[in-house]
């Protein structure tokens, strides 16, 4: 699991590197990795045109030294200065001593470059880039470009990005990954991140970006000595007569999730029982009187008072709940059904349920998450390109998988079932909602390989994603 950093953390992490180092050490390691990683990318170093769009400050310092390092394995290299009196004094001097050629900055002279590398900006760069900034992240549009840190013209705390910015093939980031590179917008335009370990001393953080053997250490997995309720027994209170489906979808999701038996109380119990043989069915039941180790409540339960009575009795329980779609509509009239609960909550909205639930996200969705989970008392799950987990007590992941293809009807259900399965393992509830997120964005990649996929596709190929997530 790797930290994820603010832009202050890791300006005091380099000032503390830069005051204990050789004078320029810190700026030469990131410019011989930059270097190094523009090489690789390159089919060969000798004869190819690399442009370096160069801003002032250390950011532009880092293309200067980099690029004087490929011209000296033989590129020709062009530095576009946005202001020649503000770049890097040292950094342009080294540049001309292994000749390259550096100009004022012309978008035309990116035309035939075989790889730009972006230093407009660095980590105090504002989002959204404005007049020749701007001309030059058009005309980089189409050429392969390495971004220096972080994407010119995105927030680099938020991922921010504005009008316009830099849309990198890969962002070679130096020391700590910056939150804003794993962020809304900035976690696209950034494209393959790429981290360079400079030796900076950070801080411990509480944002985790989620890999892969992250999620791995943390699935369940049966024992010689288990039984089904062992595993853990998940309740679903999902679907009604005119969102049947919902049920269906998030019931599969918890079948195929883990959960030792999947016991159903929903408002639509025949199309789960005619697909689901093996979900015991309680058509006459109320929650409280079904005994499970989670409860999953919300998806297509409808909004009406039937509902809200449900959702009131699944949260009037001593166990977990992931509570989803139509149940945070009820929950934003009534917020103090989850305030004060003695289980943990997991609540999973997308933008427009977070506004009616605990105000507009803004440009700053990690602190959105934060702020609500605190208000409210839950983990909050906020669903985007790059979905958010907060803690209520600020401990945060952020989850890298997934595909825009995932923003179809019923999605959302299905990631809510394997929510509420891994709950019911005995998972707390953070790491489950994010490690079932990181799974939820795995099968929908594979459900997308052959086109657009609907939940029931992200469903199917389930299975096939924690497959592939426990054993590696």
């Amino acid at each position: 699991m790797r930290g994820v950093h603010s832009v202050a953390q890791v300006r005091a992490a380099e000032s503390d590197a830069m005051a204990r180092l050789p004078e320029g050490e810190l700026m030469q390691r990131a410019a011989h990795a930059l270097s190094v990683q523009c090489a690789a990318l390159l089919d060969r170093v000798y004869g190819a045109h690399v442009v370096l769009l160069v801003g002032g400050g250390n950011n532009g310092g880092d293309a200067l030294f980099a690029g004087a390092r490929l011209a000296a394995r033989g590129a020709r290299v062009d530095a576009l200065l946005l202001d020649p009196a503000r770049a890097h004094a040292d950094g342009l001097v080294a540049f001309d001593r292994a000749r390259g050629r550096a100009h004022e900055a012309d978008p035309q002279l990116l035309a035939g470059a075989d790889l730009v590398v972006d230093g407009m900006f660095g980590i105090g760069g504002r989002a959204g880039l404005t007049g020749v900034s701007a001309d030059l992240a058009d005309a980089a549009h189409d050429l392969l470009t390495v971004a220096v840190d972080v994407p010119s013209g995105v927030d680099a705390d938020t991922g921010a990005a504005g009008g316009k910015a830099v849309r990198a093939d890969v962002t070679v980031t130096f020391g700590a990954i910056k939150s804003g590179t794993v962020l809304g917008p900035g976690a696209d335009l950034c494209g393959e991140l790429r981290l360079v370990d400079l030796g900076l001393e950070l801080p411990v953080t509480d944002a985790h970006l989620l890999e892969a053997a992250d999620v791995r250490a943390v699935l369940p997995r049966p024992g010689a000595a288990d039984d089904k309720y062992t595993r853990g027994v998940v309740g679903l209170a999902a679907g009604s007569e005119q969102y049947a489906g919902a049920g269906v979808l998030a019931t599969g999701s918890a079948v195929h999730g883990g959960a030792g038996m999947v016991r159903y109380v929903g408002l639509a119990p025949d199309p789960v029982r005619a697909r689901y043989p093996e979900v015991v069915v309680h058509p006459d039941s109320r929650p409280h009187d079904v005994r499970v180790q989670a409860w999953v409540v919300g998806p297509g339960l409808g909004t009406d008072g039937t509902a809200m009575a449900l959702l009131a009795d699944v949260l009037s329980t001593d166990v977990p709940v992931i509570a989803d779609a139509d149940a945070i509509t009820l929950i934003a009239r009534t917020p103090r059904l989850i305030r004060g609960r003695s289980a943990p909550t997991v609540i999973t909205p997308h933008d427009r349920e977070f506004e009616r639930i605990a105000g507009q996200p803004g440009p700053d969705r990690l602190a959105a998450a934060r702020r609500a989970a605190r208000d409210l008392g839950a983990t909050v799950l906020l669903k985007g390109n790059a979905t958010v987990v907060a803690a209520p007590d600020g401990t945060a992941y952020v989850n890298p998988t997934g595909t825009p293809w995932l923003a179809t009807a019923g999605s959302g259900d299905v990631l809510s079932g394997l929510i509420g399965a891994l709950l019911a393992s005995g998972l707390r509830a953070p790491l489950a909602a994010a490690a079932a997120a990181y799974a939820h964005g795995v099968a929908g990649q594979l459900a997308a390989a052959d086109g657009p996929p609907s939940a029931a596709d992200v469903l199917a190929e389930l299975r096939g994603a924690l497959g592939s997530l426990a054993t590696g």
